[in-house]
């Protein structure tokens, strides 16, 4: 099973214009990924979410516990390679640096001997963050002594940096799925000919041959 979410845009007027709307959506990308869920015993759900090419993701998961129950973590990529793994995970957080685009899987898996519907239901709490909201900037202050509007205007910039990087991935996006419509396109026009030719040649082999057959019945001369 796969628990998937949806944003939703708060405060937009109703007759906003598109532009506001596109302006918006890299700034969501950017928000806090908050789900909460009951995990049955015996049972795994795994969240996912497609994550730009360097970029980083923190997380923190809170578990239930239940007697005789264990909950193992994971979280993988497309290809099965695993980013952060816990057995019999209870309480924690996790970090990790995306190095491509790509869909990333956060499973959490429950296993028990005592059997399904003996043991009640675990209650899974997850929060995600990447991108500008993952970084702590309280600690990149101490680290950097930078004063409070310093650190505003630090967060500003990357924020800016995020939305400029967002907008250059929809626009090669874009260009990409212009070049695959216009192969597709010179692929059908080639096909559609290569038909036309074949029955033209199909017509023209059918019109001879009925003419020998009728020649040699005598039916015509």
């Amino acid at each position: 099973m796969h628990i998937t979410g949806g944003l939703e845009v708060r405060g937009m007027p109703a007759g906003a214009p598109p532009l506001a709307a596109l302006l918006l959506l890299p700034v969501l990308f950017e928000s806090v990924f908050s789900i909460s869920f009951f995990l049955p015993v015996n049972s795994r759900k795994c969240l996912r979410e497609e994550i730009h090419k360097d970029v980083l993701v923190t997380g923190e998961y809170e578990i239930s516990e239940q007697a005789n129950t264990k909950t193992n973590l994971k979280i993988t990529d497309s290809s099965s390679h695993t980013l952060y793994s816990k057995e019999d995970a209870t309480k924690g957080k996790f970090a990790f640096t995306t190095e491509d685009y790509d869909m990333f899987e956060v499973c959490f898996e429950s296993k028990s001997p005592m059997g399904t519907g003996r043991v009640p239901d675990q209650l899974v709490n997850l929060d995600m963050k990447h991108g500008v909201e993952a970084k702590n900037y309280e600690e990149i202050a101490k680290v950097e002594k930078l004063k409070p509007l310093e650190v505003e205007l630090r967060r500003l910039e990357d924020l800016s940096e995020s939305i400029v990087n967002d907008f250059a991935y929809m626009k090669k996006r874009e260009e990409e799925m212009r070049d695959t419509n216009e192969s597709t396109n010179t692929r059908v026009l080639y096909f559609s000919i290569f038909s036309m030719c074949c029955l033209i040649g199909l017509a023209t082999w059918q019109v001879f041959y009925l003419r020998r057959f009728f020649k040699a019945k005598k039916l015509i001369e």
